[in-house]
């Protein structure tokens, strides 16, 4: 049997790695259409932040890795660019410009995601940056190292775009950061995106809501931005107001899409083909919370999806339960975590959604270091049910979370997460747990 995976990245090589170890006769080629595979696109900003690190150190494993030691055909610089399911083959090209076609029996889809780029005038002009693939991160770097870079305009207020300005931050590169749409973290609980917000701010980082861009020119040797209502000035440009899945290849070969256009999956893994599998940031996923489908980019889900398929593809029975859509950023000093629904996001699931929002100390009352950590958490009124927190602190946020993921995966009531045995010792925290206080005020409410 031949294995194809087009995509090289977390959950195309976990498949495939996964397949070869599960059967070693098994044939497993991956099709990548960059030239880097296995690498930790997470850790590019910080990468960034520091001049002294080579890009490269975020690659995990090296294709001639994965082609001598697991016997795995790796084929950088070959773009996929059509599927043909009757046919069972994908064609394409490779760098050196020729046409390529591939037969498979089963075959992976683990084409990713990649940068919404705002469709204005002037988004091709040099220094006006994304960031997504591990080559834009080496072109990023090479332009701060080689250009006198001494302010950024960083289009969005996401992860990425907040990641980003830390990094440029660290390096003492003055930024602005616009959006076209008003508020600040819009998904997170009002109070607590404030301290978010005051955080970034006390940075000397400018924050400009409510202005669409409109195009970007030349200006001498700088960059002008021009956005509603607001012409700003720079040496770069970045464009970070988010990623969509890359999905084209699978739609133009009449597989079915779903959710925000990402590529419809069963349990399994399984397209609407039954010899085609997707996973991976390109896949839409099962929501545990909400029991729909989302499409919610995760590194783990990622791998863990590659995984599953690997099973199901040399004859396992291997179902996903879903995502509950936890993440974590860092923004300086904070540690900002999420899992589960926010207050809007559950009225939209037709929860009837109660929530607390409290403030309280990071450790033990009196022990030296103890900072604010704030907890919102909120509960479906009709149930009783746990159905998301947030969590926003100098410490202490992001690993607690997980807590409140595993409660959500259980499918808890805000009762039951309210006696659970959670560890306690005066350095890491009070004796109530921050998140039990607020599943204690909780209660009151429901």
């Amino acid at each position: 049997m031949h294995f194809v995976v087009i995509g090289g990245d977390a959950a195309g090589m976990s498949a495939a790695s996964r397949a070869k170890r599960n059967k070693p006769d098994l044939t497993v080629t991956v099709l990548e259409r960059s030239m880097d595979v296995s690498y930790s696109a997470c850790g590019m900003p910080y990468n960034i932040a520091d001049p002294d690190r080579d890009m490269d150190d975020l690659v995990v494993r090296h294709a001639k890795v994965f082609r001598e030691k697991q016997g795995i055909d790796v084929l950088t610089g070959h773009y996929a660019r059509a599927i043909d399911p009757a046919a069972k083959t994908v064609s394409g090209i490779n760098s050196e410009g020729k046409n390529f076609e591939i037969h498979y029996d089963r075959l992976l889809i683990a084409t990713g995601a990649s940068a919404i780029i705002p469709d204005i005038p002037g988004m091709d002009l040099p220094g006006v940056m994304a960031l997504k693939s591990l080559e834009d991160g080496r072109k990023i770097k090479t332009f701060l190292e080689t250009k006198p870079v001494r302010k950024v305009i960083i289009i969005g207020m996401g992860y990425i775009a907040l990641e980003m300005c830390e990094a440029l931050r660290y390096r003492n590169i003055n930024v602005v950061m616009v959006k076209s749409r008003p508020g600040f973290l819009p998904w997170m609980d009002e109070d607590m995106a404030h301290v978010v917000q005051d955080e970034v701010q006390s940075h000397d980082v400018r924050l400009c809501t409510g202005h669409a861009a409109e195009r970007i020119e030349l200006s001498g040797d700088r960059l002008k931005a021009v956005f509603s209502f607001l012409t700003l000035e720079a040496d770069m440009v970045l464009a970070a107001v988010g990623v969509k899945p890359n999905s084209g290849i699978a739609a133009n070969a009449g597989i079915k899409t779903g959710i925000s256009h990402a590529i419809d999956v069963d349990r399994g893994l399984r397209t609407s083909d039954k010899n085609i599998f997707a996973a991976g940031d390109c896949a839409d996923a099962f929501h545990l919370v909400t029991g729909r489908k989302t499409w919610i980019p995760l590194a783990l889900r990622a791998n863990r999806a590659g995984w599953a398929v690997a099973d199901n593809v040399c004859g396992g029975n291997v179902q996903s339960d879903g995502i509950v859509g936890t993440a974590v950023f860092k923004v300086f000093d904070l540690e900002v975590a999420r899992s589960g629904l926010s207050t809007a996001e559950a009225s939209a699931a037709g929860f009837d959604p109660v929530s607390v929002t409290i403030k309280t100390n990071s450790r033990a009352h009196a022990h030296p270091g103890a900072t604010d950590i704030w907890v919102q958490m909120t509960g479906d009124k009709k149930s009783g049910r746990l159905i998301g927190a947030q969590m926003v602190g100098r410490e202490g946020a992001a690993h607690r979370i997980n807590a409140a993921a595993v409660a959500l995966h259980a499918r808890m009531s805000v009762e039951q997460f309210a006696q659970t045995d959670l560890a306690y010792a005066p350095p890491f925290g009070p004796v109530w747990d921050p998140l039990l206080t607020a599943a204690n005020q909780l209660l009151k409410k429901l």
